[in-house]
């Protein structure tokens, strides 16, 4: 019988930061890494840990530096930082077959991971309303979002973070602002009380991170299979610029689109979505 054991801890990087991370089920099981979107944390995984805890999966989630309960970094919040965090994670822990789920900005995480720290430790990855290619408008990236929008989204959470991250949830992020959207409060607070347990200065940061890093060469180098997931109604991240351009940068790439579904569907659509998952780890 495999020894199963649920604890967290910190594991301390090469710049001195702690990055925090949960890491339940037995460490003889197959591991799957969750990688949050931005603000949030860990815990904005906890419907999937759950899930695969059950399903015999050892699983971990970290908060990523400067957000949850991980140093509140002033320096380093980009994605080559990023990457070397979760590297060191992965090493610390010393998994070997992972696999990587990230969303929003954590996918962007898995994909600067993967590649720029290589795909030895890991086994599958999957991209969930994940931000790669590149969210911001260029001349190379006509589809983009404008500078503006994230000039806003500094602008907003600069003025008056608390207020801004009750408006995202409330909103866009979970489609709550859409007609018949049957809206939780609960959600909406958690989202909340997630974001406002990190750094000001990280998050502020990570905004740029998120939007305006060019992960075309990481998706190209990724040489494990990847499933590429999107609401077709993510008003967080357009799928046209997103998912429907990853998935063929990517090597061994398949995508599913969700008609309907919000940014934040591993919450709203949490059956739909683990069910998804559990066919890919799977296959």
């Amino acid at each position: 019988m495999m020894n199963s054991k649920m604890e967290d801890g910190f594991v301390t990087t090469q710049d001195g930061v702690k990055i925090y991370y949960k890491d339940w089920g037995p460490k003889e099981a197959q591991p799957i890494v969750f990688h949050h979107g931005w603000p949030l944390s860990a815990d904005d995984w906890d419907g999937q840990m759950l899930f695969f805890l059950g399903q015999g999966y050892r699983v971990i989630a970290h908060d990523r530096r400067g957000h949850g309960r991980s140093t509140q970094t002033h320096t380093g919040n980009d994605m080559d930082h990023y990457a070397a965090d979760v590297a060191a994670l992965a090493e610390f822990l010393d998994l070997k077959k992972a696999i990587h789920v990230g969303h929003s900005t954590g996918g962007g995480e898995v994909a600067a991971y993967l590649g720029r720290q290589g795909t030895s430790r890991a086994a599958k990855a999957v991209l969930i309303g994940a931000v790669p290619p590149i969210m911001l408008k260029t001349a190379a990236n006509p589809g983009g979002l404008p500078l503006e929008v994230f000039d806003g989204f500094r602008a907003a959470l600069a003025a008056n973070r608390a207020q801004f991250y009750m408006e995202v949830p409330s909103g866009p992020f979970y489609g709550f602002n859409r007609p018949g959207a049957k809206v939780s409060q609960g959600i909406i607070d958690n989202w909340w009380r997630q974001g406002m347990m990190g750094g000001t200065k990280a998050h502020y940061d990570c905004i740029k991170a998120f939007s305006e890093t060019d992960f075309t060469e990481d998706l190209k180098k990724i040489d494990i299979p990847v499933f590429v997931m999107h609401g077709d109604d993510d008003q967080i991240v357009p799928i046209a610029d997103a998912a429907l351009l990853s998935v063929k940068l990517v090597q061994k790439g398949t995508l599913k689109v969700y008609p309907g579904f919000p940014h934040g569907m591993c919450t709203t659509h949490a059956d739909v979505i683990n069910a998804d998952l559990l066919a890919f780890f799977k296959a």
